[in-house]
């Protein structure tokens, strides 16, 4: 099963990265979860480990599976029976405003089950991701506009 997320946000590509990447936020702005546990180092890096608690699901842990620092992350959970992969990316528009995209793929003989319990939820979970991640983002770009203009006086 395949689900997927865009939104598109001012914030720059930056901005929207460095929401994406700090993954031990999200609780602080998505209810879609309540816990991100390191278990391995805090940072996106190939093989560190999350623990995920979300409401209404078993904790899950999700590996790191691939980095492009800047552009995207992937990371990927097994339980019996599914494997889920997570992809989370930015990426700069034309008009200058950056797309993040966000998607859930289960593959596996038990995920037409997973999908037959969780799709609605699912999908209201990633809404709820992308709409935090746009607001986590624009945050970062106005704090960053608010310091250099506290540094430069108001100039």
């Amino acid at each position: 099963m395949d689900y997927a997320q865009t939104i598109t946000t001012t914030a720059g590509l930056e901005h929207a990265w460095a929401a994406v990447a700090n993954v031990t936020t999200y609780p602080q702005w998505t209810a879609s979860m309540s816990a991100v546990e390191p278990l391995d180092g805090p940072t996106l890096e190939l093989g560190n480990r999350f623990r995920v608690r979300q409401p209404g699901l078993p904790p899950t842990v999700w590996r790191v599976c691939e980095v492009r620092h800047g552009a995207s992350f992937q990371w990927d959970s097994h339980v019996p029976g599914v494997h889920t992969v997570a992809y989370h990316r930015v990426d700069r528009q034309p008009d200058g405003t950056t797309r993040i995209s966000i998607g859930i793929q289960q593959r596996g003989a038990l995920a037409w089950l997973v999908a037959l319990l969780t799709a609605a939820r699912t999908r209201r979970y990633l809404r709820m991701e992308a709409t935090g991640l746009k607001a986590a983002a624009e945050a970062g770009a106005a704090a960053a506009a608010n310091d250099g203009a506290a540094s430069t006086g108001g100039r």
